[in-house]
């Protein structure tokens, strides 16, 4: 784990446990609303042990990350491009979950030749979010929290067999994250952000590396279909697509675990 001093604070990268090197490809993975860096943990360490720098950052305002909380998806870029900057990496994958993807995408747009490869998971342009969902995750974040926990999840509990439990365990880190920043509600700034987001098709065909879609067929937060213009407009322009459905709902990295990982890996290793 490491700090960067990135746009005047604090941003926490969670590494794997291994050092920095140059030689090796570098991975930035982007947690979503309510997240932290501790949403990749199967396949941040995996990666960083076979061969990838990995930041699996928390975003400002965000967990052990200081800073101002990200108020729209551009903002949040700036810091991603930023961060390469202060971590020496010339060039970078993006992965991103959720309004993490948008980030990502964003910020892929932004960067071009210096990301390599753009991952998004669990995505949707437009990434619509209730007005309802919205005002409470503003008046009442408890309730907001649990109707998320329950509808973005097609089970309750590992499919590992090790007895965990998502549902407890995606309400623990909500909690957690919405109050370790006292000055901003970053779940009601975190979901307009990703309403409010009208780019993600320009962006995309303004990319210039291969695009990777892992997608959750069970998905009831970002739908598989709510992904599709971008999944269009990323073949109209010619870029290298792959598109993974999962049988999972919107927590891919916990639902379908080894499955994400592989397609990640198998992704991230392609020229």
């Amino acid at each position: 784990m490491m700090f960067h001093t990135v746009q005047g604070a604090p941003l926490y990268c969670y590494t794997g446990d291994k050092a920095f090197d140059a030689a090796k490809p570098t991975v930035v993975m982007i947690h979503g609303v309510l997240g932290d860096h501790s949403v990749w943990a199967w396949q941040s360490r995996n990666l960083a042990n076979h061969g990838f720098n990995v930041l699996a950052i928390d975003l400002p305002g965000h967990g052990r990350s200081g800073g101002e909380a990200p108020a729209s998806v551009e903002q949040a870029a700036g810091t991603i491009a930023a961060l390469l900057d202060a971590a020496d990496a010339p060039k970078a994958a993006l992965v991103g979950h959720s309004w993490g993807s948008l980030i990502a995408l964003e910020a892929a747009a932004r960067l071009k030749e210096r990301v390599s490869h753009l991952a998004l998971i669990g995505t949707a342009a437009p990434m619509r979010v209730s007005p309802a969902l919205i005002e409470a995750s503003q008046a009442d974040p408890e309730a907001a929290l649990k109707m998320i926990n329950v509808y973005s999840r097609s089970t309750l509990a590992s499919p590992s067999g090790a007895g965990f439990w998502v549902y407890g365990a995606g309400m623990a880190l909500g909690r957690k994250v919405l109050r370790g920043n006292r000055q901003v509600n970053v779940f009601h700034r975190g979901f307009v952000a990703c309403d409010s987001y009208a780019g993600g098709v320009a962006a995309i065909a303004a990319v210039q590396c291969p695009v990777l879609f892992i997608l959750g067929k069970l998905d009831q937060m970002t739908p598989p279909k709510a992904a599709q213009s971008l999944i269009d407009a990323a073949r109209d322009a010619g870029k290298a697509v792959a598109v993974h459905t999962l049988e999972v709902g919107h927590h891919q990295m916990q639902e379908a675990p080894d499955a994400t990982l592989m397609a990640l890996r198998g992704f991230l290793r392609q020229a």
